[in-house]
């Protein structure tokens, strides 16, 4: 019933920057507090950036502060992250998640924090 389809990823050079989006359905947008996870092969899924369900507060790994941006558009049910200086150990395949709106025991870090997830778009960054 609710489903979400992420889009824009692609191949980009060292230092580049590449726009992901995620189109969710089946509920209403604003109901979800979102976030954007990523993983490479052999590795394990990794938190990148997430934000709640008012757009009021933004969250970012470490790694990707100050260089990535995470955007919400609750009238068209879209996601955004803008990502800019990508570096080649980025390189993954990147996923698009939703938690149905209820604060308790919210970890947007988290992976098992998300009720639902999109099927991933790839995004390579070349040496």
């Amino acid at each position: 019933q609710v489903q979400l389809v992420e889009s824009g990823g692609g191949l980009v050079q060292t230092g580049g920057s590449l726009r992901l989006s995620c189109a969710v359905s089946g509920r209403p947008f604003s109901a979800y507090a979102m976030g954007w996870f990523r993983q490479a092969p052999g590795k394990e899924r990794e938190f990148v950036a997430a934000i709640r369900w008012n757009a009021g507060v933004t969250y970012y790994a470490d790694s990707v502060r100050g260089r990535f941006t995470i955007s919400r558009d609750n009238a068209k049910n879209t996601l955004a992250l803008q990502m800019n200086s990508l570096k080649p150990e980025e390189t993954a395949v990147y996923y698009c998640a939703a938690r149905d709106y209820d604060p308790r025991r919210y970890q947007p870090r988290e992976p098992d924090t998300y009720d639902y997830w999109g099927q991933g778009t790839q995004v390579t960054v070349s040496s």
